[in-house]
């Protein structure tokens, strides 16, 4: 029988998933970060194609389900991707970004690659929530992930890692030891994490009333269908917001910001 899902229960799962596959070293930035409360989680990132049926609509349904509304869409051209952020009514719940690759554009050789990946799908996976959890669900060989990663670092992530968180946010707004985003960071340092500089060490700025920075990626062990390797998995982020002129704080993103941050998971 299908579990019925909450946001808290449906997060509890995403994270489990996180932490034991795609970034191990996220209970350590807790343990380093966490105060006399739980961390604040400000969003969550998935990934996906844009084939049928794996399009950014088709993860974005369940949370739909549980409340979530569409926010804002963003262009990456370099990076050939679109996304969208979806937000619960309740700020205190985390914000969801949903990305997907356009394949059509990309190289022919690319789109032979994942061809044969989504149609190895089994379409009844993607009936209940699990799937945003559960991984890859199609073969894939090495050699066909390094091919991948030479023309599109987030298509290889994907075709590896398949479905499931490549960050969690620590809202920085939440903490009480460490008021700037580059504060964290340094605090992260101190503790022998490898902070993304690509863009500056934070994106982003008051102005536009988002600063995010994150670790690079976890090497993690991925069994493929001749081997396994160490690839990058999955990261950590921290973001802080800032107010806007009704006072709330600000809700969306900043596309020149998160086009860096894709890039935590960059080999």
């Amino acid at each position: 029988m299908t579990p019925t899902f909450t946001v808290d229960t449906l997060f509890a799962r995403m994270w489990q998933d996180y932490i034991h596959r795609l970034c191990p070293s996220a209970e350590q930035v807790h343990q380093l970060l966490e105060e006399d409360k739980p961390l604040i989680n400000d969003h969550i990132a998935l990934r996906t194609f844009n084939i049928e049926p794996l399009g950014i609509e088709t993860l974005a349904k369940p949370f739909l389900a549980l409340g979530y509304q569409e926010g804002d869409d963003y262009v990456f051209e370099s990076k050939k991707l679109l996304a969208k952020h979806y937000e619960h009514p309740d700020p205190n719940q985390p914000k969801v970004f949903i990305s997907e690759l356009k394949v059509e554009e990309c190289s022919i050789q690319l789109q032979s690659i994942v061809a044969r990946l989504v149609a190895q799908l089994d379409a009844n996976k993607l009936l209940t929530p699990e799937f945003l959890f559960a991984g890859r669900l199609w073969d894939i060989s090495y050699q066909e992930y390094q091919q991948l990663a030479q023309e599109s670092e987030y298509a290889s992530w994907l075709a590896a890692h398949g479905y499931g968180a490549n960050h969690f946010t620590v809202s920085v707004n939440q903490l009480n030891a460490f008021a700037e985003v580059v504060d964290v960071n340094a605090r992260l340092r101190q503790a022998g994490f490898v902070i993304n500089e690509s863009g500056g060490e934070v994106k982003g700025t008051p102005e536009v009333l988002l600063e995010q920075s994150s670790t690079m990626a976890d090497k993690v062990l991925v069994q493929f269908s001749d081997g396994e390797q160490h690839i990058p998995g999955g990261f950590y982020e921290f973001a802080k917001r800032y107010p806007t002129s009704d006072g709330s704080l600000y809700r969306g993103f900043v596309a020149a910001s998160a086009d860096k941050i894709f890039e935590s998971t960059n080999q």
